[in-house]
């Protein structure tokens, strides 16, 4: 056989050492998309849905230089016709709104046992189910519907004509009244007596509350049940000595308690941190005084916690070298304790409980250059902790010796227990689990109001664009942060005290944090949110930069000092509230981060493979990260993660070229039809060939002896007879066999197919081979794309979850691409939106 560069490879054939170049023909189920999946006979829908194009001139206006003015159909990425762009242009010269439509087509709703199997049980149990038709005359039964607060807007531009955030014709007035969208499930026919039960019980499993009218206010619930939180374990003293000017000095337990956790840290970036250093020192010189008086540390530089961390290693250790059963007992044990914390009864159903465990004791990171980093996280003690349960339910037993701090019944929060922290003096809250019905309600009703800021968005910009020119400074800080908002997506930002870390949001901006460069060039360099450093140069209005110069060249106005003097974030929001209700500076985020994802999803390729799609779908979401300034470091692993997809996408060429070699062996009028099939591999060279081929051995001997090891281990945990070593020992033989004829060039690799497969079948093998090469690659572009943007912030907190189902859906793409298990269980009152939602 000759490869890549010409070099002979020939000799005794072996089997193909590289298996992985072959594409499995099976079709998991579990990839189909939930749209697509079985229904059961027993339920009988009605099929009906709302469905409507749209446009709006809501985009956020740092992104209107991108988009132009695009009509808006729902999702149709075929109608992206552009007018130009207005983010330049004075709100006041937009064009009106025109009138809205709304056509009604027909859809078919999940069904709670749709979702319940998703939740539940595993996708692929419910998919493999075998699709039962519903008859024809069942589709007359009555259904019911039930009102929801989740509404459909549809606005429709009139063609040709451009739409305009500050349009003489309000938006709202141009808005018809939005229709329910999720219909309830219908009445199941009558069946068997076991059918009946199980769909009891997956309704008692699937509560929807989403089909429910629930109003913000009010109470949240009406009984509460739990079992309180879960402390830390005691600590137990390990009696390892710390050395202080290389004298031993055994330690208090409490002392030695906080010595390890700065052990703990030694060699990594928080032990050379001179502010760590310092606040862990004064703390732990605090609990050296308190229970060691009379002790003789004084100064950090000798002491020594060696020795405490080489007691660590050798428990780390210990614990890495745990059988298999061991761990699997030590993980049960862990599940029997916290499995009563971790549910409670919630109007008489069992929901899940978020973060039951008190936090255990350390020493404090912070993020970014925290000035409190290193000190030390005292234990929380019973008597700190307030207790929140229904009137008559049994109080939570405290630990032994203990007793609560308060025990209140107020129902009109949801969180079932609060502490204070000692660092920062926050209060800490145990809530029910992201997929309970509490936090499902709150996320609704968040997605819900940032959804209908579009009624409200036109006469909030041509306000606050009449308010830049106010005689009024006040009124004219307030319009130029409201701009600044709107169009950046930033926070609004607090005043933080001296001993806080030093970050800024809009309110908070001070004078240094940014540069004025004529006509209208703004450049922004301060701290976000945890730290991450917020750069950006950008025009912007003209009168904006006016505004800002204005306010950074003040009477006496010194760098420090703040720029909007006359606003914070407090009576920011109280403005907005009179504008509209509920609306604080936090929704524009959440309005901006889900307009700007629906406008980019529209470059999805609508004849593309999955694989295109769902980069489509990440480069949307990377837009908005981008926007929300969503922005994490490269991990050190990088460069190796990128090193490994590389040489996947080698491993497979060089199946692919195996099997074109194999193809022009058995049939060679291929050659002028297939002229591809004679085309070399791009960094498949003959030394590149060996060193793979070497790779492999060394490998598979690693994966046969730990195979051989875990067969023993099952087979003594059995009380079985363990398998011989020479098994084993033949066994290495045979990959050493082939390392020699690999060495000495004699190895001939057999193509990655059954011997006797037709030309059709190895040539069907060598497309689905082309398709995962090309799957590897698109997965290298999106990692290198996304290495320095957190795109999971953007989808878990400020995309409506909705916007992501519809757009599954639309494209055929399995919502499980998309969306993990967390994120389904979270969303749940998500999935059952139509392909032609909008936002």
């Amino acid at each position: 056989m000759t490869s890549g560069n010409g070099a002979n490879i020939s000799g005794v054939k072996r089997r193909p050492v590289y298996s992985g170049g072959s594409s499995s023909t099976d079709s998991d189920s579990d990839s189909a998309p939930l749209a697509k999946r079985s229904q059961p006979t027993r339920l009988k829908r009605r099929l009906s849905s709302d469905s409507s194009s749209s446009d709006s001139d809501n985009a956020p206006l740092a992104k209107r230089s991108q988009m132009g003015r695009s009509k808006r159909k729902p999702m149709d990425d075929s109608d992206s016709s552009s007018s130009g762009s207005e983010s330049d242009k004075p709100l006041s010269s937009k064009s009106k709104v025109p009138k809205i439509a709304l056509p009604n087509g027909l859809v078919l709703p999940k069904t709670a046992v749709m979702v319940t199997a998703l939740k539940h049980k595993s996708a692929k149990a419910y998919a493999n189910s075998p699709p039962k038709k519903i008859k024809k005359e069942q589709s007359t039964k009555t259904t019911v519907k039930k009102e929801s607060n989740m509404n459909q807007v549809r606005v429709k531009k009139e063609k040709g004509k451009p739409v305009g955030i500050n349009s003489n014709a309000s938006l709202a007035s141009q808005l018809i009244d939005r229709k329910p969208l999720i219909k309830a499930e219908s009445s199941l026919t009558a069946g068997s007596a076991n059918g009946s039960e199980a769909t009891s019980e997956a309704d008692d499993e699937e509560h929807k509350w989403w089909l429910e009218n629930k109003g913000d206010d009010g109470p949240k619930w009406q009984t509460l049940e739990h079992s309180g939180v879960l402390f830390p374990p005691e600590y137990v003293p390990h009696g390892v000595p710390l050395l202080y000017k290389n004298s031993e000095i055994t330690l208090a337990p409490q002392v030695e308690e906080v010595a390890t956790f700065f052990a703990a840290v030694l060699g990594t970036e928080h032990e050379r941190n001179k502010v760590f250093q310092k606040n862990f020192f004064d703390d732990f010189k605090e609990v050296l005084d308190e229970h060691m008086p009379g002790h003789s540390v004084k100064e950090y530089k000798w002491c020594d916690f060696t020795r405490i961390r080489a007691h660590l290693d050798s428990q780390s250790a210990k614990r890495k070298a745990m059988t298999k059963h061991e761990k699997d007992a030590a993980k049960k044990e862990k599940m029997e304790i916290e499995e009563k914390y971790s549910t409670c009864m919630l109007d008489g159903r069992r929901e899940k409980v978020g973060n039951f465990r008190i936090e255990p004791p350390s020493l404090f990171r912070g993020r970014g250059a925290h000035p409190k980093t290193g000190k030390l996280k005292k234990r929380v003690m019973p008597e700190q902790v307030t207790i929140n349960i229904g009137a008559g339910a049994k109080v939570p037993d405290p630990p032994p010796g203990h007793r609560w701090g308060k025990v209140c019944n107020d129902n009109t929060v949801t969180w079932l227990a609060m502490w204070k922290e000692n660092i920062n003096g926050n209060t800490k809250y145990v809530f029910l689990a992201a997929g309970s019905s509490l936090k499902g309600q709150s996320d609704m009703r968040k997605f819900d109001k940032a959804r209908n800021l579009v009624l409200e968005i036109d006469k909030i910009r041509k306000q606050y664009t009449k308010d830049l020119k106010s005689n009024i400074m006040a009124d004219r800080q307030r319009a130029t942060a409201m701009y600044l908002i709107d169009r950046y997506a930033l926070r609004a930002g607090n005043e933080k005290s001296d001993d806080e870390a030093d970050t800024v949001g809009c309110c908070s901006l001070r004078c240094e944090h940014i540069t004025l460069e004529p006509p209208n060039i703004v450049h922004f360099d301060f701290l976000g949110k945890d730290s991450i450093r917020y750069q950006r140069t950008t025009d912007v209005d003209k009168q904006v930069w006016k505004n800002l110069k204005i306010f950074q060249k003040g009477e006496d106005k010194l760098n420090s000092d703040m720029l909007f003097d006359r606003l914070n974030t407090t009576l920011l929001n109280k403005h907005l509230q009179t504008l509209m209700p509920g609306l604080t500076a936090k929704v524009f985020r959440t309005f901006n981060a889900s307009f700007v994802f629906q406008q980019q999803l529209r470059n999805t390729p609508t004849d593309g493979t999955e694989a295109e799609k769902i980069l489509a779908y990440n480069r949307s979401n990377r837009e908005v990260a981008v926007l929300c300034n969503h922005q994490r470091s490269v991990s050190k692993g990088f460069e190796g993660q990128m090193t490994r997809i590389e040489d996947k996408i080698l491993a497979a060429r060089y199946q692919r070229k195996l099997l074109k070699e194999y193809l022009l062996e058995i049939a060679p009028m291929l050659k002028k039809k297939r002229p591809d099939l004679a085309q070399r591999e791009s960094g498949v060279t003959s030394k590149w060939i060996k060193a793979y081929l070497l790779t492999m051995c060394e490998q598979d001997r690693e994966k046969l002896t730990k195979k051989f090891e875990r067969d023993n281990e099952k087979l003594r945990e059995a009380g079985e007879p363990q398998l011989p070593e020479s098994q084993l020992k033949e066994k290495i033989a045979e990959i050493d066999a082939r390392e020699k004829s690999i060495k000495d060039g004699s190895y001939v690799a057999e193509p990655p197919v059954a011997k006797n497969a037709t030309t059709d079948k190895v040539l069907e093998k060598l497309d689905k081979l082309t398709e995962r090469i090309k799957n590897i690659e698109l997965d290298k572009i999106e990692k290198d794309e996304n290495k320095t943007t957190a795109l999971s912030t953007s989808k878990l907190n400020y995309i409506d979850p909705r916007i992501s189902i519809a757009w599954c859906k639309k494209y055929n793409v399995p919502i499980e691409k998309i969306f993990n298990k967390t994120l389904r269980e979270k969303f749940t009152w998500a999935l059952e939106v139509d392909a032609n939602w909008t936002f």
